[in-house]
C-alpha cells in the first residue's frame, strides 16, 4: 500500500515525538501555545465532559515552582512527599520491569552515569523539576469528582498536545515525576482543593547538541501486543 502525503505527514509526526530532556532557552510564542491547546481540546471525552485543566507556566512563575520542587527534591525530608495516586504498579512484573530498567540505564549510560553514581542520578532526576530548562512548563489537573474514564480521556488530550507541538517544530516531555510534589504545586499555583494533579509537561525547542536527546526508546512489535481474530 502506497501512503498518501497526509498519511506520511501524520505518521512522521507521531514517530518523531520523543521525550526531550534538554531544551533551548528560545521562547515559545503565547499564540503558539494557545493554538496547541485549542487543537488538542478536540480530543474525545466521554459525554464531552472535557475533564482537563491546564496551567501554563513561564518566566517568574516557572522559576518559582521549579526552585520550590528542586529544593524539596534535594532536602533530607523529601520522603514526606508522596503521590496521590499510583502512576506505576505497586508490584512490578515482566515485561514492564525490564522495560523500565532498560530506558533508565540507557539514559544514564548516554550521560556517563554508572550504577554506583547515585549522586549523579539524583541530580539528573532533579532536572525534571526544572522542566529540563524548557521555557514553558505545563501543569495538568483534573476535578476530583471525575473517575477512571476521564483519566483515559485525559491521556488522549495529552497526546494531542505533544503531536500538535511537533507539528509546530516544538518538543515536549510528559512528566509523571511531578506527582510526588503535588502539595508544593498546589501551594505555589494556589490550586483549589477540588483539583487533583495529573502530571506535568515540558514544552520548548529541543537542544540537539545534548546527548540525552539522542535516546530512542524501543517499542514492541505489533505481533507482540496484538491478537488478530477473524
Amino acid at each position: 500500500m502506497i501512503k498518501s502525503a497526509t498519511q506520511e505527514l501524520v505518521d512522521e509526526t507521531i514517530k518523531s515525538r520523543r521525550s526531550i530532556r534538554a531544551f533551548l532557552p528560545t521562547p515559545v510564542e503565547r499564540e503558539d501555545i494557545r493554538q496547541i491547546l485549542e487543537v488538542s481540546a478536540r480530543a474525545p471525552s466521554g459525554s464531552n465532559t472535557q475533564p482537563w485543566k491546564v496551567y501554563v507556566l513561564t518566566g517568574n512563575k516557572l522559576q518559582e515552582l521549579s526552585a520550590a520542587i528542586v529544593a524539596a527534591h534535594n532536602s533530607i525530608g523529601q520522603a514526606e512527599h508522596k503521590e496521590e495516586y499510583n502512576y506505576y504498579p505497586v508490584k512490578w512484573i515482566t515485561p514492564y520491569l525490564e522495560r523500565r530498567r532498560k530506558v533508565g540505564w540507557d539514559l544514564y549510560a548516554l550521560l556517563g552515569l554508572g550504577r554506583e553514581n547515585k549522586q549523579g542520578m539524583h541530580a539528573q532526576h532533579g532536572r525534571n523539576y526544572a522542566f529540563f530548562e524548557a521555557p514553558v512548563g505545563l501543569i495538568f489537573t483534573i476535578d476530583r469528582v471525575m473517575e477512571q474514564g476521564s483519566w483515559l480521556d485525559y491521556g488522549m488530550f495529552l497526546q494531542n498536545i505533544m503531536l500538535a507541538a511537533r507539528g509546530r517544530g516544538l518538543d515536549t516531555c510528559p512528566q509523571a515525576a511531578f506527582t510526588q510534589y503535588h502539595k508544593i504545586i498546589a501551594e505555589v499555583l494556589a490550586l483549589p482543593d477540588s483539583e487533583m494533579l495529573v502530571c506535568g509537561m515540558s514544552l520548548g525547542y529541543c537542544d540537539k547538541s545534548k546527548i540525552e536527546n539522542t535516546l530512542i526508546t524501543e517499542r514492541d512489535s505489533v505481533d507482540g501486543f496484538t491478537c488478530f481474530m477473524d
